[in-house]
């Protein structure tokens, strides 16, 4: 199916990239809006046959908000799709695709968990990775890594450096974290 064809099915809202990968994995990727977000994945598994769902995740597109990204497959045609939706970053939400893909409730628990993108409709958004007293959400790129900042790197190079590095850099802290004396209760 080209992606013209592809498109026709999707609909209004919907935009067809010829392919994402590369060589014989190339697949093509469909953007929906995010109100058609489960509509577009039952598309994708009633029309192109794409009875196995790979997988779900985010992407922080920073001032854009967050792409909500799935990959599903067709076992019979041997091939996929790639669905992403653009959700702003002020209250993110998509409706769940667990109705059409029981398998991505895992993947929105953890979506929801790293990301704080709400899954409507979906009302066991438990934390699965994260420690109860977590705070934030370590996916999004404001998330302060506060560690690369407050104790050296343990290893006897830097990230990045290599046996060809002659001198040692000075560590710098990430764009955005701030100097640990200006943290609340930081050190000084």
């Amino acid at each position: 199916m080209d992606s013209d064809e592809i498109g026709e099915l999707f609909g209004d809202g919907a935009s067809v990239t010829e392919s994402a990968g590369g060589g014989r994995f190339a697949r093509p990727t469909v953007d929906v809006p995010p109100e058609r977000w489960a509509e577009a994945l039952r598309i994708a598994r009633d029309e192109l046959a794409c009875d196995f769902f790979d997988w779900l995740s985010a992407v922080d597109e920073l001032p854009g908000g967050f792409a909500v990204v799935a990959h599903v497959y067709s076992t019979s045609r041997l091939s996929g799709v790639l669905l992403r939706a653009v959700l702003p970053r002020l209250a993110p939400s998509v409706p769940t695709a667990v109705g059409v893909y029981p398998g991505a409730a895992w993947h929105e628990r953890e979506t929801h968990e790293m990301f704080d993108i709400d899954f409507t409709g979906n009302d066991a958004l438990t934390p699965l990775l994260l420690p109860p007293e977590f705070e934030g959400h370590p996916l999004r790129k404001e998330f302060v890594l506060a560690s690369r900042v407050a104790k050296p790197w343990p290893g006897a190079k830097e990230p990045g450096e290599s046996e060809h590095t002659v001198s040692k850099r000075a560590p710098m802290r990430p764009p955005g974290v701030p100097d640990p004396s200006e943290w609340p209760g930081g050190r000084t």
